[in-house]
């Protein structure tokens, strides 16, 4: 074929940053000068030739072409087993590879195709037609390189992301208090991240000799701005520095908070709370809620009379309304008495049929839960079964709070 009296015409190019790379390997040098020249007019193609086949897997390894062009017949090494050593070598087993060869046999052909081949053009072919088909092979490889960078990018995040996550899961964990065992209130606790990590965080401690805080929150959103802006109001409350604020007091205490913690100060973020406060001369239970769940409050002179009221509070979320006021309200306790506090990760979960559990369902199911059993276990169990994984989508927090006998 005489290139020179092929018309000059350009082909669409490949739209990618990446550019189209041909390496040619062929022991013919007027063959390797041909195709040159074909490919010479389009600016966006780079062309490489390899005379030797010996040396053509080390070129390959370090130009990284898009597409590969190779003879059959070659002397010192087949063109046959060429394909096979490209296919072998990790760097070029996913190249596009088009056989150019005088051989039209079917058998050749079909033997190409099952070793590797790509495309076969019995060469030297129309000018046209070999640039859509280095084209169309590099298009192709181009865009499977770059999903695949996409791809590594992506996971690379995902892991740096995950392991903040987790160093953000930790510190929280730091923070939680340490389950009390013994004395007039004993306090036990359960508290499983999600994935992305949730903004719950939970604590309780004398405020003094007479009165006993519990509070349990939940930041909007997920990931560590939730968590930090978690740990900042959990360290307001155990450092007890709300100013102006009488912190036996749930009512004001949500009011200093709200005060402190405007979402306009903190990236738009907000927090529901439940927050209540414990007097042990006179067994009352204050408590005042922010946009949260009700605690399930078991109260009665013993185990088999104890009667569920959920303790709920109409405040509005943390943050989002300056200057409204939060009601105290109070019950007594009996001689016995059991407190849960929670976030609505333990019950808004969407169970593997795609309904979600609904909050009555929650009640019901801590109701028939005999009262000596490890329930904030089986309530886990319960969810993640539900789920259908041990991974939950929303943090996982509840506390357990006892009164009465041991």
């Amino acid at each position: 074929m005489n290139t020179a009296e092929v018309p000059t015409h350009r082909t669409n190019p490949v739209t990618s940053t990446r550019p189209v790379t041909v390496m040619l390997v062929d022991d013919q040098l007027i063959v390797c000068e041909a195709v040159r020249r074909m490919l010479a007019e389009e600016p966006d193609i780079r062309f490489h030739y390899c005379r030797d086949p010996t040396e053509a897997i080390e070129q390959a390894n370090a130009i990284g072409p898009t597409v590969i062009l190779q003879d059959l017949e070659m002397p010192e090494l087949d063109g046959l087993t060429l394909i096979k050593y490209f296919r072998a070598n990790p760097s070029t087993q996913e190249i596009p590879l088009i056989v150019l060869s005088t051989k039209e046999e079917p058998t050749v052909k079909a033997e190409a195709f099952s070793i590797g081949a790509n495309d076969y053009m019995v060469k030297l072919p129309d000018r046209l037609e070999m640039i859509a088909r280095v084209r169309y092979h590099s298009k192709g490889y181009i865009a499977q390189l770059e999903r695949n960078e996409a791809y590594h990018k992506l996971a690379e995040s995902q892991r740096q992301l995950a392991e903040e996550v987790g160093e953000a899961a930790k510190y929280v964990f730091s923070l939680l208090p340490t389950p009390v065992r013994q004395g007039p209130v004993r306090v036990d606790w359960r508290f499983l991240p999600s994935t992305q990590l949730g903004g719950d965080s939970f604590g309780y401690h004398w405020l003094d000799e007479d009165h006993f805080a519990i509070y349990l929150l939940d930041v909007s959103g997920h990931g560590v701005g939730s968590s930090l802006l978690s740990v900042s109001a959990l360290n307001v409350l155990r450092s007890q520095t709300l100013p102006n604020t009488d912190l036996k007091d749930p009512g004001q205490v949500l009011q200093g908070l709200n005060a402190a913690f405007s979402e306009e100060l903190h990236n738009n973020k907000y927090f529901t709370i439940w927050y209540g406060v414990f007097r042990k001369s006179t067994r009352e239970l204050s408590y005042s809620a922010g946009g949260h769940p009700p605690a399930l409050l078991f109260n009665g002179p013993h185990r088999q009379l104890s009667r569920l009221t959920q303790l709920k509070s109409n405040g509005p979320m943390i943050g989002i309304m300056p200057d409204v006021p939060y009601v105290t309200e109070t019950v007594v306790l009996d001689s016995v008495a059991k407190l849960f506090v929670f976030s609505d990760g333990v019950y808004e979960v969407k169970q593997s049929s795609g309904e979600m559990w609904e909050f009555d369902e929650f009640v019901d199911y801590i109701c028939s839960t005999p009262s000596d059993a490890p329930v904030m276990d089986q309530l886990l169990v319960h969810i993640q079964a539900m789920q259908g994984c041990e991974q939950l989508d929303d943090d996982f927090s509840i506390m357990e709070i006892n009164w009465g006998i041991e």
